[in-house]
């Protein structure tokens, strides 16, 4: 599945490669941004094949509010995971029923899907086995009995698809 590229995709990315140039640089003087050119021209053009991923990328000054509480939520969710986990380590009477349930979800763009996995990975005691279109595979470490999909859906990713929808398709 080959999508188109964007000039916007391009820009994205040449604008982010310069940016980090100069801030490993340090320097604005004219041979280093001259070279940062270069190198983010170089960069753009050889990510072509993978550049159509920025296409779900939303961007507007409140996109850029949904990124910072996304970043929130993230932070406090993992958090949370990090102390429930250690918990259930800690009191071996805490409930551990490990097994797999199927998320839906409404992110339409490969790159939403793809940073709703990894952050339900990277909240301690979820981790996302497969991606298929809107179907995630995840494998949970207490799955609530007689839990149905739209249950198990807000519980494991609601919180993280509501902020990513702001700034992802």
């Amino acid at each position: 599945m080959e999508q188109r590229v964007s000039l916007r995709s391009y820009s994205i990315v040449f604008l982010s490669s310069l940016l980090l140039w100069v801030l490993l640089t340090g320097s604005l003087a004219t041979e280093e941004l001259l070279a940062g050119l270069l190198v983010a021209l170089v960069v753009s053009a050889v990510s072509r094949q993978q550049l159509g991923v920025f296409n779900g990328l939303i961007l507007s000054p409140r996109a850029f509010l949904f990124l910072i509480a996304y970043l929130v939520y993230f932070f406090y969710a993992l958090l949370r995971a990090n102390f429930d986990l250690a918990g259930r380590v800690l009191s071996p009477s805490l409930p551990i029923r490990p097994g797999f349930v199927e998320v839906r979800t409404g992110l339409t763009s490969s790159l939403g899907r793809m940073l709703l996995a990894n952050s339900i990975t990277l909240t301690p005691g979820t981790l996302t086995v497969e991606l298929q279109e809107e179907r995630l595979l995840v494998h949970w470490i207490n799955v609530p009995e007689e839990a149905d999909r739209q249950a198990v859906t807000e519980a494991v990713a609601g919180g993280f698809e509501r902020w990513i929808s702001g700034f992802l398709k």
